[in-house]
């Protein structure tokens, strides 16, 4: 159950999603099996890896990169007064909506927007004086051909290591009603998976799962973004 739940949540986050023209996302070539484990149709390059893995060698281990760590709310820079905010977020996989994802990681980042102490009040609808924060979270995947990566390490039973690493890419905007242009931050991340004989990856930390390892990696990278806004000087 639960390789089958983090086979799930990777083909929910990571990779290159197909979107048929119904809105849903749906497989390419898939067989009953895998139709029936993930439940809904769903298929990325990074699922098929993880599956070969799970499937032929049962090992696969998913780790959250070092290089960005989680800011503490308590080192904002927290503006006087404080004022209301309409918040947004959107995940993205190569820069086209993702919808399953962004309804999953939703409420983690707007309740991390709420407790950050940079707005008296967060809403997703509009607010007086017009503020606005958008956050976008954008997959896109580093390591190219994992296909034949997970295919060649389940055909040697996990002999031969494979290592998948997806890269994201998170953008923050504000604007307040009269402002001339969004004040804009940055903030990038990854998450690595290997599967088979593999060495673990440097300075990065392993999760329990899929989901562990998304919900830590998307606060981690939020954070960034909004410290970095706070301690803008035009952050109002």
């Amino acid at each position: 159950m639960m390789q089958n739940a983090a086979f799930f949540a990777a083909c929910l986050l990571f990779g290159n999603q197909e979107i048929w023209p119904n809105g849903f996302v749906q497989p390419r070539k898939m067989g009953g099996y895998m139709k029936r484990a993930i439940g809904f149709a769903v298929s990325t390059r990074r699922c098929i890896f993880i599956f070969c893995a799970i499937l032929l060698t049962g090992c696969a281990n998913i780790y959250v990169d070092n290089a960005t760590r989680e800011v503490s709310a308590s080192e904002f820079k927290k503006p006087e007064p404080q004022r209301p905010v309409q918040a947004l977020f959107e995940f993205q996989t190569k820069g086209v909506a993702n919808a399953r994802a962004t309804d999953y990681l939703k409420a983690h980042v707007i309740d991390q927007i709420k407790t950050s102490g940079l707005f008296s009040e967060v809403s997703e609808n509009p607010v007086s004086g017009n503020a606005l924060l958008s956050i976008t979270l954008n997959n896109v995947p580093i390591s190219d051909d994992a296909f034949s990566k997970g295919f060649a390490t389940g055909l040697t039973f996990g002999l031969v290591g494979s290592q998948v690493t997806d890269g994201y890419v998170c953008t923050a905007r504000f604007m307040t009603d009269g402002s001339s242009s969004a004040l804009v931050k940055q903030a990038r991340h990854a998450i690595h998976t290997t599967v088979g004989n593999a060495t673990a990856p440097q300075n990065a930390t392993i999760a329990a799962d899929a989901n562990d390892a998304v919900t830590k990696m998307t606060r981690q990278i939020v954070s960034n973004v909004l410290n970095d806004l706070s301690h803008d000087p035009q952050f109002k």
